[in-house]
């Protein structure tokens, strides 16, 4: 089962951190192998608290034309072309990733890696219990169907499409695969400005999709409130995809906006207090509510002196606290009926009283 789908049915937050390929420049920032980086950053963002950890699977060749021009900030990534960007990263294949695979099971967090084609589509099938499709192949409905086929949990991030496009994308998929899908709201624009995260999509895709999941894929730099994550959580993303360093200084890939594991940290801490505060939403008073809710409410109160057999008129009685007497609600039992004693005046009603 996957942990992933397991949380979510359980409407518990879920955190995955997207290494993507940002351990070939740890690796070489501490002069070990990719292969040895990757597994560390599995060990690093497992220990910090994450759910799964998630990389990119791709060949330049099958993934973009060699005159792609790039659509990143040139000055934290100078890499000028996607093809020339790609073609440095794609070393790893079906014998790396199962070496992954096998790490984060140590770890005990899910292992998935977005395919970017059908060949890494085929042998990551036997790695994951969960796909996960990235924003750009949103339109790329035959590869979409291919992997739906593997008839297995799709999340589908919607980044830079239009409510059309997110449509055929999710029909395309129910074609071959009834598992429940789980959108992720994203904004393709690496880092997102905060003013163009446009959280209220998240609403918007819950409110037009209510029988799919709803996650966020953020792409904005972190920041120490992680005041975009909660609010994402606030309004209805129970997954979030972010992408994971161990270095935010260093230039290129995706280390400029991504998660360290002190972030990581920092963003279970604020879910696990914004769950706190947020309660079950029960419409009921709640149990620690009882004694205020005894002695800040009013009762019937004698406003007079009022004796034995007198019919009790409404002139007679007053509201005031404590609650523990009869309530103002039931003021109408009270009318009409008399008196069984004397009651002097600011005396709490109580049944016995009256007859």
């Amino acid at each position: 089962m996957s942990k992933i789908i397991e949380r979510l049915e359980q409407n518990q937050f879920t955190l995955i951190a997207e290494i993507g390929v940002n351990y070939y420049d740890i690796a070489a920032e501490r002069g070990i192998s990719p292969l040895d980086a990757a597994r560390l950053m599995i060990r690093e963002a497992a220990a910090a608290g994450v759910h799964a950890v998630k990389f990119q699977s791709y060949k330049a060749e099958t993934l973009a034309s060699k005159d792609s021009p790039a659509y990143w900030d040139r000055s934290e990534e100078p890499t000028d072309s996607q093809y020339k960007l790609f073609q440095k990263f794609d070393s790893f294949g079906e014998e790396e990733y199962g070496s992954l695979k096998a790490c984060a099971d140590e770890c005990n967090v899910e292992f998935l890696s977005t395919a970017f084609d059908f060949a890494s589509a085929d042998y990551l099938d036997s790695m994951m219990e969960v796909y996960k499709i990235s924003s750009s192949d949103l339109s790329n409905l035959p590869f979409i169907a291919y992997q739906a086929r593997k008839e297995k949990p799709i999340l589908l991030s919607v980044g830079a499409s239009n409510l059309d496009e997110i449509h055929r994308a999710v029909d395309t998929i129910k074609q071959y695969n009834n598992k429940k899908i789980t959108l992720l709201h994203c904004v393709l624009e690496y880092p997102t400005p905060y003013e163009d995260a446009n959280l209220l999509k998240i609403a918007s895709l819950k409110k037009e999709f209510p029988d799919c999941y709803i996650g966020y894929s953020d792409h904005t730099k972190p920041t120490e409130d992680c005041d975009v994550i909660k609010t994402a959580y606030n309004l209805g993303a129970v997954l979030v995809e972010k992408h994971f360093t161990l270095n935010k200084e260093l230039k290129g890939n995706d280390h400029y906006h991504a998660m360290d594991p002190e972030d990581v940290k920092r963003i279970l801490e604020g879910i696990d207090y914004l769950d706190l505060i947020r309660g079950r939403g029960d419409l009921k008073s709640l149990d620690t509510e009882l004694q205020a809710r005894k002695q800040a409410r009013r009762s019937i109160v004698a406003a007079c002196h009022i004796a034995k057999d007198t019919i009790i008129k409404e002139e007679m009685l007053t509201f005031k606290r404590p609650g523990t007497g009869i309530s103002p609600a039931d003021m109408g039992k009270i009318l009409g009926s008399s008196a069984r004693m004397d009651i002097a005046e600011d005396t709490v009603l109580s049944y016995e009283m009256i007859k």
